[in-house]
């Protein structure tokens, strides 16, 4: 590969990284609350409210449901409105971020559902708060389910990423569209897939550490 393929890849390579970190932030901070909200008001649970938790259910749902391709031509007037463009790196990491909401939150719910019941009630009958057993009961038994629900996330959002690159969103997709399909530069695709399996390969491994660390704490 020339210098200038090199410095293709390695800006394409920086513009990925930066829309999976961005995007995968700002969904675990509002997708991991609304995991909690489905969790807690379910029936039986400790604030059990059946009606917010058939329309958050559902937003939820609807969320999931839309296929990333639509919903990045979807919401561009909301990516617009967020970024003042609807194309480029930064603009990409509104629906990515949209995308990945709903996705964080049914992972967060189901982490939660693996805490034993019995260490709830037990919480209850020592008078805990619902926000306490949810801060320092709920959340640090799910922690592992949590991290592999990330690892998962990152790694979604990292295939959304190149999926985002076909409407200029920049990144490793869009390099391999543009050099590698357009242009019909093997050596461009080539590398553009073995980085983003490489990349793949290594949040994996470091959300594997960091589960195992965990699992072996409790």
């Amino acid at each position: 590969m020339s210098a200038d393929s090199w410095s293709l890849l390695f800006k394409a390579l920086w513009e990925t990284l930066y829309m999976v970190a961005f995007s995968g932030g700002i969904s675990f901070l509002l997708g991991i609350p609304l995991g909690v909200l489905l969790y807690v008001t379910r029936e039986g649970r400790i604030l059990e409210n059946r009606v917010a938790n058939l329309v958050l259910g559902g937003i939820v749902n609807a969320g999931r449901s839309v296929p990333f391709i639509i919903l990045m031509v979807a919401i561009i007037p909301l990516t617009r409105l967020l970024t003042g463009t609807s194309i480029g790196t930064t603009a990409a990491i509104v629906p990515l971020t949209v995308a990945a909401i709903p996705f964080v939150a049914r992972i967060a719910e189901g982490a939660l559902n693996e805490v034993p019941s019995g260490l709830v009630e037990a919480a209850q009958s020592m008078g805990a708060s619902p926000l306490q057993i949810v801060t320092r009961v709920l959340l640090p038994e799910a922690r592992p389910g949590l991290i592999n629900g990330m690892t998962i996330t990152l790694v979604t959002l990292v295939s959304y990423s190149a999926m985002a690159g076909a409407i200029g969103g920049g990144g490793l997709g869009d390099l391999g569209i543009r050099y590698g399909y357009q242009r019909f530069d093997g050596v461009i695709m080539l590398a553009t897939v073995v980085v983003l399996i490489a990349l793949v390969q290594l949040l994996q491994m470091v959300g594997d550490r960091l589960q195992q660390h965990y699992d072996r704490s409790h």
